[in-house]
Parts: C-alpha cells; sequence; structure tokens
C-alpha cells in the first residue's frame, strides 16, 4: 500500500488536458477520488475511463464544464457532491491562449503598422483579448467560488492554481496570456490571506516549459526537431529539456497535502531553472 496517501475529494478543471489528467492519475494511485472537469464530456470521460482502467479504480469520473459559466460550475459541482461528497482539493488546471491574443512577431517595428499580414499589438481584438483574459483568469476565479464553498472550516482542504513562468517573465508575442497569467499569481496571494481563517489553503505552481497539445507545433517540428522558439526555449533552461508531466507531480502532491499545512500564498516554479537563469 502506498504510505503517501490523500484519501480527499479532488476537482480538476481542465482535467482532460496533459497535464491536468497525469495529476488526476496520481492523485487515484494516491488513493483520492477524482473529478475531471473538462469542455468536452467525451473527452473528459474517455480520460478517466483510461485512468479508471489502468488503475482499476473506479474513483474517478469525467464531467463537462465550461469554466466561464457558473451556472455549468454548481451543476458539476452537484454531480461531484453526489458521487463522492464535497470537493476537498481543487486543482484550477484550465487556461490557454487564443491566437487573437498573441503577435506575429516579437518585436513591434515602424514598418509593421503598415503590413496587413502582421498582427501587430495594434491589431490585437478586444474579443481575442477578453477571450484569453477570461478563460485563464475567470476560469480559475469562478470554478474557486464554487468549489471552495464546501470547504469552509474542514481540515486539510486546498486551491491549488497553475501559473506560468510568462508570469514572471512575460515572453514575447503572448502578451495577454503572460499578463492573465501574473493575474493568478497575485489572485493566489489574496486568496491566501482572505481565506486563511477558514482553514483553506491556496498556492499555486509555475511550470516552465512542457509539450501539451496546445503548444507542441510551437515549440516542435512534425519531425521531433525544435523549431526556433522551441531553441530559443532550451537555451534559456539550465536543464537543458522540456519538462516531463511527471515532473509537476512531488510540487502538486505536497502542496496538496497536509505536509504543507502551513504553507499558503505561494507560486512554486516547476521549470528546470528558466526563472534562474538571466541568460549570460
Amino acid at each position: 500500500m502506498n504510505s503517501r496517501q490523500i484519501k480527499k475529494t479532488v476537482v480538476i478543471t481542465g482535467g482532460s488536458g496533459v497535464l491536468g489528467r497525469t495529476m488526476a492519475k496520481h492523485f487515484i494511485m494516491l488513493g483520492a477520488k477524482v473529478a475531471i472537469l473538462g469542455r468536452n464530456r467525451k473527452k473528459a470521460e474517455s480520460v478517466a475511463t483510461q485512468i479508471s482502467a489502468t488503475e482499476t479504480n473506479r474513483n474517478i469520473i469525467g464531467l463537462s464544464v465550461d469554466v466561464l459559466n457558473k451556472e455549468s460550475l454548481i451543476e458539476a459541482k452537484m454531480k461531484v457532491n453526489e458521487r463522492f461528497g464535497p470537493c476537498e482539493i481543487l486543482i484550477n488546471a484550465a487556461g490557454g491562449n487564443a491566437p487573437e491574443g498573441t503577435t506575429s512577431k516579437s518585436f513591434f517595428h515602424e514598418e509593421d503598422i503598415r503590413d496587413k499580414d502582421i498582427r501587430s499589438f495594434f491589431d490585437l481584438s478586444q474579443e481575442g483579448l477578453q477571450y484569453v483574459s477570461d478563460l485563464n483568469y475567470l476560469g480559475t476565479l469562478l470554478p474557486t467560488q464554487v468549489f471552495a464553498r464546501d470547504m469552509i472550516g474542514k481540515e486539510g482542504c486546498s486551491v491549488l492554481n497553475v501559473s506560468s513562468m510568462s508570469a514572471y517573465l512575460p515572453l514575447t508575442k503572448v502578451g495577454a496570456y503572460s499578463n492573465a497569467k501574473a493575474a493568478i499569481n497575485n489572485l493566489t496571494q489574496w486568496l491566501a490571506v482572505h481565506f486563511s481563517k477558514v482553514n483553506i489553503r491556496v498556492n499555486a505552481i509555475a511550470p516552465g516549459f512542457f509539450i501539451t497539445e496546445q503548444n507542441r507545433r510551437l515549440l516542435t517540428n512534425e519531425d521531433g526537431s525544435l523549431t526556433e522558439r522551441g531553441q530559443q526555449v532550451i537555451a534559456r533552461t539550465p536543464m537543458d529539456r522540456f519538462g516531463d508531466p511527471e515532473d509537476l507531480l512531488g510540487a502538486v502532491e505536497w502542496l496538496c497535502s497536509d505536509s504543507a499545512k502551513f504553507v499558503t500564498g505561494i507560486i512554486v516554479p516547476v521549470d528546470g531553472g528558466f526563472s534562474a537563469y538571466s541568460g549570460v
């Protein structure tokens, strides 16, 4: 039997993604009951079924949810409560970027203003910027409003947000995403203080560069070689590699366990040294 056990109800938004599903599988191995929440119901259910089959464990479900729709979140919470009981650990892993919130080039030059094929800062649409901001910021705040309500006054409950390296060092092109992730850091600290009297801890991890479904084409070519962007990332990562999803699990488990019961309001980089390296 695993001596490290977390026998609690864990809800993971964005749980059908590469990082979310890795966390879900790990919590199942630790003895938790896990609800995977994703936009696509079939995908969320499929991931839950795969984990259930490999771990011979029935304590996992996949649910469809829109993290920007409070009614959708409330409906999901009711299903989780009915199946497993109240949420005790919430992991806000939903988030992402969109082309409409991304510039074509890293640096703006005067002639770019006249080039219709270039999306500069001046061409970013309000709708695109709002979508990226909402998905990352409100997509973390709203699930916390819904699921943390059941944690009030109980022992051993916590919220874990997913920030990014871009919250510390704004990455070129993805300004809207970087801004939103910086807001996650601030929200994490604010909530940690706000909930400190009712036993709800709030922390975050800030992953470095992991290959996911969203960024695979940005960082690697079809033959597996690195794109120019991918080469830049590895050059700034002292450990000379991208992270494996499993590399997050030590920090995630610790922050969500009772071993960290006096830890709240921190953001832990899991980045292979990216945030510590000046480039020279």
